[in-house]
C-alpha cells in the first residue's frame, strides 16, 4: 500500500479510486478520523509521502483527501462565502476530492484546466490560458506552480484571467522560514531532484518570498493560519498539517 501511495502516478490513482472507493470507505470505517469534505469517518487514514518521508494519517482512504485539501475546505466553510455564493470559478489541475463536490454546484459555473488531468473540462498550458481577461471571480490553482519553469507567467496568467475583486487561492510547499525562493536547474538526476525539492518533478522550493513573487505580477497576497480559529481536539481528528498556511491572493 506505501508503495501505492508514494509512486504511481495520481492520474492513474484518479482513475483506479473510482473502482476502489466505496470499498475502502467500508474496510477503513471507524470513529478516530473525519474528513470534514463529505463528513466520512474512519479508524485511521493512510500515510502519504514520497520517497522516505511519510507522514502518518495523511491521505483519507475513501476520498484521497490530504491535510491540505482538509484545511483548505474548511476555510472556505467557516471563513468564506464562496461555497454559497453564485460564482464563476477556474480549478486548475482540479483535486479529485474538491471537483466531486464542486461540479455539483449548481450555483457556481464551474470550470477545470490542466495540460494532463482526466477532470479537466480544458485542456490548456497554465502560462497560456486560452480564457478572457477578467473572467473569473474565485480560481483554485493548489500544487501547481512549483511544477511550472516560468511560475511568474503562470501568476500572471491567473492575474489577467482573474476578475477585480476576484480571489486566487494557490497552495504550494511553501517553506515559511526560507526566506528566498530556491532554484536550480542543472540538478536533473531524479534522486537528486526529489532529495532537493520533495518531490523529482519539482523545479523550486518556495521560500517566504512566494508572496512577493504573487505580489510583482499585481495580486495583494497574505498567508492565512486558518489552523488558530481551529480546537487541538478539531486539528486532531481532521488530520490536518500543523504549520501550513493557505495562500490567499486578491486582485
Amino acid at each position: 500500500m506505501k508503495w501505492i501511495l508514494c509512486f504511481l502516478p495520481r492520474s492513474f490513482l484518479i482513475r483506479m479510486s473510482l473502482f476502489f472507493q466505496p470499498l475502502l470507505r467500508i474496510y477503513f470505517k471507524g470513529t478516530k478520523f473525519i474528513d470534514p469534505i463529505d463528513g466520512s469517518r474512519y479508524r485511521k487514514f493512510l500515510p502519504y509521502g514520497y520517497g522516505k518521508t511519510l507522514r502518518p494519517n495523511a491521505l483519507c482512504p475513501g476520498t484521497l483527501s490530504l491535510e491540505r485539501h482538509r484545511l483548505l475546505w474548511l476555510y472556505l466553510e467557516r471563513e468564506t462565502r464562496f461555497l454559497n455564493q453564485g460564482l464563476k470559478v477556474l480549478h486548475v489541475a482540479p483535486e479529485q476530492v474538491f471537483y466531486q463536490k464542486f461540479k455539483r454546484f449548481q450555483h457556481w459555473e464551474y470550470t477545470t484546466t490542466d495540460l494532463y488531468s482526466p477532470l479537466a473540462d480544458v485542456v490548456a498550458d497554465i502560462c497560456d490560458l486560452p480564457f478572457q481577461d477578467d473572467q473569473y471571480d474565485l480560481i483554485f490553482c493548489n500544487h501547481v506552480l512549483e511544477h511550472i519553469h516560468d511560475d511568474l507567467q503562470a501568476m500572471a496568467e491567473l492575474y489577467r484571467v482573474l476578475k477585480k475583486g476576484g480571489t486566487l487561492i494557490a497552495q504550494v510547499p511553501l517553506e515559511e522560514e526560507r526566506s528566498k525562493t530556491f532554484e536550480d536547474d542543472s540538478i536533473t538526476n531524479t534522486d537528486e531532484r526529489s532529495r532537493v525539492f520533495g518531490q523529482y518533478d519539482h523545479v523550486r522550493v518556495y521560500g517566504h518570498d512566494y508572496y512577493q513573487r504573487l505580489k510583482s505580477v499585481g495580486f495583494s497576497a497574505e498567508g492565512v493560519f486558518f489552523q488558530s480559529q481551529l480546537t487541538t481536539e478539531e486539528i486532531g481528528r481532521y488530520a490536518l498539517p500543523e504549520n501550513e498556511k493557505i495562500p490567499v491572493m486578491r486582485k
